[in-house]
């Protein structure tokens, strides 16, 4: 196993800290405050829910007076994500019949079986940033090579994933409406999967036949596809900055270690207060890769105890634009790259392959 490696930008804050060591020290914020769960349940569930209603009687008085409501019925709908992914976690409640049941039933509101998503967000976590076990719940990221390697229809096909209108637009819609109705990826790993999938499909229909009994299918369409689409875009996104960045870690197998992959491969998404609060702390994306079992609320509180956290890996909103154009992992030079630089340092003779 080489030393301990980070990209010469993160260097600088990176040379004092030692992953596992800080992953051991991390373990007292692990413990979730009951009430505090509860609580942020509360306050987060009942204006989703007050917010989405009025939606719905606004459509009859005119569709601009609903949709100007979306975006803030869309960022609460994030924030249940993520309540969601603590549950996952086993994060938000002592107890794991807590977490699994508030889980399942938050999974219906979020279009999102919650045992198959806790499946495969764990498997995401376990092989983060190993470049030989890449492909279950992370966004698809080829190497320079792998790319000029594949054939035309693959390369157009990536280019075509990559595009931001297909992962923050598209991506986002076929992923919450479409493939979340089957346990894709689980489909022979046991008949669990198949019922929560099955189930959360059960009760997503159950409440949507209501709503569109009580307030007609137009008024009901009009208000769930922007909240949910502003939900599912926003959480694409913050996904993808938390992983897609120009100094992130990536390794082959042989040299990648969970602790070093776990705190270089994630970012701190520096974001204003209210945004941070809409989106659960879930920007202080290195500390939750390494020590997962912190609940959200925790976050910040563990960001305070380890100040040097606060500068490793750290974008700004307005640094945010830059990722969205990396694409490919450079192994030579060990960063993400764009399309363009891949084909600059092809053309300068850095990768030679057929074809």
């Amino acid at each position: 196993m080489r030393p301990q490696e980070f990209a010469p930008a993160q260097l600088a804050q990176a040379e004092e800290i030692n992953p596992r060591q800080l992953a051991r020290e991390l373990k007292p914020f692990y413990e979730p405050r009951h009430l505090r769960s509860w609580t942020e349940l509360a306050i987060t569930l009942a204006p989703f829910i007050a917010v989405f209603g009025a939606m719905l009687f606004a459509v009859e008085r005119g569709y601009w007076a609903a949709l100007v409501l979306a975006p803030l019925a869309g960022l609460l709908l994030l924030r249940l994500f993520i309540i969601q992914h603590d549950c996952g976690h086993g994060a938000f409640f002592k107890k794991r019949g807590g977490n699994d049941w508030v889980g399942r039933a938050l999974g219906v509101l979020t279009l999102t079986p919650y045992d198959c998503w806790r499946r495969s967000h764990a498997l995401h976590h376990a092989a983060t940033g190993n470049l030989d076990a890449r492909g279950f719940g992370d966004v698809d990221t080829l190497t320079v090579r792998e790319y000029f390697e594949g054939s035309r229809l693959k390369r157009f096909g990536y280019r075509l994933y990559r595009h931001p209108v297909v992962l923050m637009g598209l991506g986002p819609a076929y992923l919450f409406l479409l493939r979340h109705r089957l346990p894709i990826g689980l489909m022979r790993e046991g008949k669990e999967y198949w019922i929560s999938s099955m189930g959360t499909n059960a009760m997503i229909a159950a409440i949507l036949g209501g709503l569109i009994w009580a307030f007609g299918i137009g008024a009901v369409a009009a208000v769930f596809f922007p909240v949910l689409l502003t939900a599912a875009s926003m959480g694409v996104w913050l996904f993808y900055i938390q992983h897609q960045f120009e100094d992130a870690h990536w390794d082959r197998k042989g040299e990648w270690e969970f602790h070093e992959a776990a705190l270089g491969g994630s970012s701190y998404l520096q974001l204003p207060a209210w945004l941070q609060w809409f989106t659960g702390n879930i920007g202080i994306h290195h500390v939750h890769h390494l020590a997962s079992r912190i609940p959200f609320y925790r976050l910040p509180e563990a960001l305070r105890a380890h100040p040097r956290l606060a500068e490793l890996n750290r974008f700004t909103l307005r640094q945010t634009v830059k990722p969205m154009m990396l694409a490919l992992w450079d192994e030579q030079q060990r960063k993400l790259v764009t399309f363009r630089e891949a084909r600059r340092l092809r053309a300068a003779g850095k990768y030679v392959v057929a074809g």
